[in-house]
């Protein structure tokens, strides 16, 4: 017995030593890489507390614009998290080798997005301390009655699903074992309705409100998949690149490229779902017009975010023209344009393009315009810095299993796949 608690400590040592050195020994840009997330963290967290301390008053929210920078971070986050599926459907659905190398990669994106979600959502409330008062058996969650606590659940489950998955593949990687299909793919392919559900969930939170009719649209679930499929990949073709740059880590052009034509279908689906509301308000002329008439050309000289939108459309317009044809789509220089277009149109379209102009005017006809205060825009900066420390860190664990840097002694030797 002694034996085998010594041989289980020994072990649990030679684990811990060698991802120490995997996750915190590099190189100089390593380091001012970790060392500027953490600042930022730092700034966030300080601003934080003084939120905290002084309430949600030292923002810009007031009763009018309750919800602002932080729930619109969050609702862009859960799109992010809920692009993984992309590249979970084409690998095991459609069996394409060059995506499943690198599904690992989603599956930690789709942690770290809804992790930052629930950061950007604890930091919105005013009174954290209160937060029991949902939990089973302390409060009551009110389910299934409340659309909150569907959210509730999709997110922390589909959180759960994905960790899960990574650290059993990941230990299975450790010890040199194959991991157990049986076990292993039924998680799998849960994960893509659930990935699909997550979205469609935090769409009905605001969907369902019937006193604020520019999100109480059927068609507000739809445009929030075929956002999400399009903004959550191209971050990860940016990452993919990077990781082969700054990793050394063979990801196949094949499998960039195919994710590029995924934004391009999803974009064309996003932007004619956009036009179709659009039409809707201003054909019929109703008094439900006005929130998108203040988004789009201003509200009795109240024209906040004109000039927003207007440059996430014409984002959105130039990077769906930039995936669409394959010459621009298959030249990374261009690539990479329109995936930082598409991503900025779509964090603003998705974000305070959604957000705010839900509130304007008010019950009262009144227009209280609203922009993130420093205080906000800190904190919001901090969560960022935050996720993408935490998805840095898990990518070298998870690239060192790939290649055997990380792997326990006793475990057959790896075959390295160089294709």
């Amino acid at each position: 017995m002694d034996l085998v608690s010594n041989q289980f400590k020994i072990g649990i040592r030679y684990f811990a030593r060698g991802l120490f050195e995997v996750l915190f020994v590099g190189g100089k840009a390593f380091y001012a890489w970790m060392i500027l997330l953490t600042v930022i963290v730092a700034a966030g967290v300080a601003t934080y507390v003084a939120q905290l301390m002084h309430g949600l008053a030292v923002t810009s929210m007031v009763d009018q614009v309750s919800w602002g920078f932080y729930i619109s971070n969050f609702t862009f986050l859960v799109g992010v998290a809920a692009a993984a599926v992309l590249l979970v459907i084409p690998a095991y659905l459609h069996h394409f080798s060059s995506i499943k190398k690198i599904v690992a990669f989603g599956e930690l994106l789709a942690v770290t997005a809804v992790g930052m979600a629930i950061l950007f959502v604890l930091v919105d409330l005013g009174r954290p301390d209160r937060f029991w008062h949902i939990l089973p058996g302390l409060g009551r969650l009110n389910f299934p009655s409340s659309i909150l606590a569907w959210d509730i659940l999709a997110l922390n489950g589909y959180l759960l699903l994905n960790l899960t998955i990574t650290s059993y593949t990941g230990g299975c990687t450790y010890f040199g074992k194959d991991p157990n299909k049986r076990l292993v793919i039924p998680l799998i392919l849960l994960s893509i309705p659930w990935a699909i559900g997550i979205h469609t969930v935090t769409a009905y939170l605001y969907n369902g409100l019937p006193a604020r009719p520019f999100w109480n649209a059927s068609i507000l679930a739809p445009r929030f998949l075929a956002s999400a499929f399009c903004a959550g990949p191209a971050l990860m073709i940016i990452i993919f690149q990077i990781l082969r740059k700054v990793m050394n880590f063979k990801v196949q052009d094949q499998a960039i490229f195919k994710l590029a034509e995924i934004i391009a279908y999803a974009m064309a689906v996003n932007l004619f779902l956009m036009f179709a509301e659009i039409f809707k308000e201003y054909y019929s002329g109703t008094v439900h017009l006005a929130p998108l008439q203040y988004l789009y050309q201003g509200l009795h000289g109240h024209q906040r975010l004109v000039p927003w939108i207007w440059t996430a459309m014409l984002f959105n317009a130039v990077g769906f023209v930039l995936f669409l044809l394959p010459r621009t789509r298959q030249r990374f220089f261009s690539l990479n344009i329109g995936c930082l277009l598409i991503f900025a149109g779509i964090w603003i379209e998705k974000g305070i393009g959604l957000i705010i102009p839900g509130f304007i005017p008010d019950t009262l006809h009144e227009i209280h315009e609203y922009s993130p205060s420093l205080r906000e825009v800190t904190v919001g900066l901090g969560i960022w810095a935050l996720g993408c420390l935490i998805y840095t860190l898990a990518v070298r664990a998870v690239i060192a299993l790939d290649t055997g840097r990380l792997r326990h002694p006793g475990a057959p030797a790896m075959i390295i796949d160089d294709e």
